[in-house]
């Protein structure tokens, strides 16, 4: 009797044994498998409440001392308060993501998601934007605002949408000016046989050329050293760059010849757009408006002291009288005003002009 109460004992004691090291895999198990559960539950109610995060990279080829950071760093502010905390900015200044060409490119690849750029470099993507390559084209920077901002201005703006490229704002980089380690630039004959680093654009090395200069298309990023070894004798940008790139220790002469407007357009890659939630989708075109105007702030308080202190730092400034240079670059726009590839559409043109003489 005691052997079968004592085998029942022991028979008993390894079942429970039994039992609990299964009960102890098994909640390990079901442990993990709850764990992985909950996080999956969490990331659908994440998904399905809205609370997706999105991570924009934003790049730009200018220094992060220049106004277009400035206004992308706003706009950084503005998505992230707009949304909720749902959008966040990251801003990559000085070519740190490729030159421009590369990073409009990268948006239609799904590779970066917005980027700030010149229009000059678009002009292989299309024609829309050639208007504004076009010499002397403006005489202030009110009057170049008004078309960027009238109704054929955001036309132009949103031309990439179909290309995987949705415009938001115009920022704006400004007239753009010469500077040159040789002498004053008074008049177009001035700019014989200089050679002079140009943007990436027919019409503005033509531009160069019909003067008698010596154009060269260059990256930003080599700009300096360019002219600091004597590759090139000049450069020409709006004062913010010149300032902010200190073409002051390697350039004399500074001349104020604002012959080509330089506006800046926003670009998000719109697969990217589209695919965000619609709250997050109006964050980013208000914060985008808010934004451009901000920096365009910033340049005209800039431009207000730089004069001053490019003078300063030793340029020799001077003003030009625009007419001489608006008749020497006029073979410039027989040349690139048609219908051709490449070319200004004369649609375009021709409505820029009416609203140029409104003003």
């Amino acid at each position: 009797m005691k052997k079968k109460i004592l085998a029942t004992v022991i028979l008993t004691c390894m079942a429970f044994t039994a039992l609990s090291g299964c009960s102890s895999n098994g909640g390990t198990a079901s442990s993990a498998s709850s764990s992985s559960q909950a996080t999956a539950s969490s990331s659908q109610q994440e998904q399905a409440s809205g609370d997706v995060k999105y991570e924009i990279r934003v790049g730009h080829v200018l220094a992060n001392t220049h106004p277009y950071e400035m206004g992308l760093q706003k706009f950084g502010e503005l998505a992230a308060e707009k949304s909720g905390g749902k959008i966040s900015v990251d801003v990559f200044a000085n070519s740190q993501l490729g030159n421009e060409r590369d990073m409009v490119e990268a948006l239609q690849l799904g590779s970066q998601e917005m980027v700030l750029v010149s229009t000059a470099v678009l002009s292989g993507f299309t024609d829309s934007f050639l208007v504004f390559d076009l010499p002397f084209l403006f005489d202030t920077t009110e009057q170049a605002r008004s078309v960027c901002d009238s109704e054929i201005g955001m036309e132009i703006l949103t031309s990439l949408d179909d290309q995987g490229i949705k415009g938001l704002a115009w920022f704006e980089n400004g007239f753009r000016n010469v500077t040159n380690s040789k002498l004053p630039i008074t008049v177009p004959s001035d700019l014989e046989g200089i050679k002079i680093r140009t943007m990436e654009s027919q019409i503005h090395m033509e531009t160069f050329r019909v003067m008698g200069a010596d154009p060269t298309p260059m990256g930003m990023g080599d700009v300096f050293t360019a002219l600091q070894q004597g590759t090139i004798d000049a450069q020409e940008n709006p004062l913010p760059v010149i300032d902010t790139n200190k073409f002051y220790e390697i350039q004399e002469y500074l001349s104020m010849t604002n012959h080509f407007y330089a506006p800046a357009p926003l670009f998000i890659a719109t697969e990217y757009f589209n695919n965000m939630d619609e709250d997050c989708q109006q964050a980013v075109l208000e914060a985008s408006k808010e934004a451009a105007a901000y920096e365009r702030q910033c340049l005209d308080d800039m431009n207000a002291e730089l004069e001053v202190s490019l003078a300063e730092n030793g340029m020799t400034i001077n003003h030009i009288d625009p007419e001489p240079f608006k008749e020497a670059v006029q073979p410039v726009y027989e040349e690139f005003i048609g219908t051709e590839a490449g070319q200004v559409n004369p649609d375009i043109y021709e409505k820029v002009q009416e609203l140029l003489a409104e003003s």
